[in-house]
C-alpha cells in the first residue's frame, strides 16, 4: 500500500484518523484543538464513500485497509471518525491490533436521553448505522423509557460531500428528513454522523430553535486525549503537523477544507489503498 504522491511517515508518533469522506474532519478539528502538540494524519476514503449503503463486510474491509496504512505511517492510536465504520468495523480493528488504542464514534444515546425534557429524542444517522446491531445495543442499554425516533438519512452524506453546504437540494433533503422528527415532537436530536455538523445551522433552522442539537466530536476528542496521555510517549513540539490524504480527488478535498475549516496551510495527498 502506498500513496500516489510519496510522502515520508511522521518521525514522531502520531494519531491516525479516518472516515468514509469529509465528515471526520469535524473530529479532526476538535482533536487539533485539544491536542495541538500531537501530529495528526487523516484519511478520507472518498473513492469508496458513502459507507451508509455498503455491506458490513465491505465497511470492515475498507476500515482494515485504511488502518493498516495509518499504522505504517507511524500512528500509535486510531480514531474511527465515522459512526458507520465504528458500528460495523471497530471490533475487527481491535481484534487485528489489540495493542493499539482505538477510539470509535457512536451515537450518544445516554447523553441525549439525559438532555431531553420530554423523553422524546431523535437520532439522525446513516442507513447502515441505524441498521447495525451495535446501534440497537446502544438503544437497549441507554434509551430506558425514552421514545427514540431513529431517522435514517440516505443521500445526505453525498450532498455534504459536494461541499455545497447551502444548496437548494440540501435544504430540501433536510426538510424531508426532519419531517418525521417534527411529527414525533422530539425536543432533542442527536447528529449520529460526523458529516452532519457541517450543516448544523441549516438543520437547526429546519428543526426549530426549541429543539436541542447534540454532536459527538468533543467527546471523541476527550476520550482520545485521555488514552493518548496514558501511552506515556515523549513530549511533542508545539504546532504539530497535520496531514490529509484521500482515496478520491485531493483537489476536491483541498477545496472543502479551505471552505469549511479555513485550513489553508494543511497539505492534501492522493492515496491508493
Amino acid at each position: 500500500m502506498s500513496t500516489s504522491i510519496p510522502s515520508p511517515a511522521f518521525s514522531a508518533p502520531c494519531i491516525g484518523v479516518f472516515d468514509s469522506g469529509v465528515g471526520g474532519l469535524t473530529v479532526l478539528r476538535e482533536l487539533r484543538r485539544q491536542l495541538p502538540a500531537v501530529p495528526l494524519i487523516y484519511v478520507a476514503d472518498t473513492a469508496h464513500a458513502p459507507y451508509g449503503p455498503r455491506t458490513s463486510e465491505y465497511i470492515a474491509e475498507r476500515s482494515l485497509r485504511l488502518s493498516e496504512w495509518l499504522i505504517a505511517q507511524g500512528a500509535r492510536m486510531l480514531v474511527v471518525a465515522c459512526n458507520t465504520a465504528t458500528a460495523h468495523a471497530i471490533a475487527a480493528l481491535r481484534a487485528r491490533w489489540p495493542e493499539v488504542p482505538i477510539v470509535g464514534t457512536e451515537p450518544g444515546i445516554k447523553p441525549a436521553v439525559a438532555a431531553s425534557a420530554s423523553g422524546r429524542i431523535g437520532v439522525m444517522a446513516t442507513v447502515a448505522t441505524i441498521a447495525s446491531a451495535r446501534y440497537h445495543g446502544l438503544l437497549e442499554r441507554h434509551a430506558g423509557g425514552a421514545q427514540v425516533t431513529s431517522q435514517a438519512c440516505p443521500g445526505l452524506v453525498d450532498l455534504i460531500e459536494t461541499g455545497e453546504l447551502d444548496s437548494p437540494a440540501l435544504r430540501q433533503r433536510l426538510a424531508e428528513l426532519c419531517r418525521p422528527l417534527h411529527d414525533a415532537r422530539v425536543d432533542t436530536v442527536l447528529m449520529g454522523c460526523t458529516h452532519y455538523p457541517f450543516v448544523q445551522p441549516l438543520l437547526q433552522a429546519e428543526l426549530g430553535a426549541d429543539v436541542r442539537l447534540l454532536n459527538i466530536e468533543t467527546a471523541v476528542a476527550q476520550q482520545t486525549t485521555r488514552l493518548w496521555a496514558g501511552l506515556d510517549l515523549p513530549a511533542q513540539a508545539a504546532g504539530a503537523t497535520v496531514r490529509l490524504a484521500t482515496t478520491g480527488d485531493p483537489v476536491v478535498l483541498r477545496r472543502f477544507v479551505d471552505r469549511a475549516l479555513g485550513w489553508t496551510d494543511v497539505p492534501t495527498e492522493a492515496l491508493a489503498v
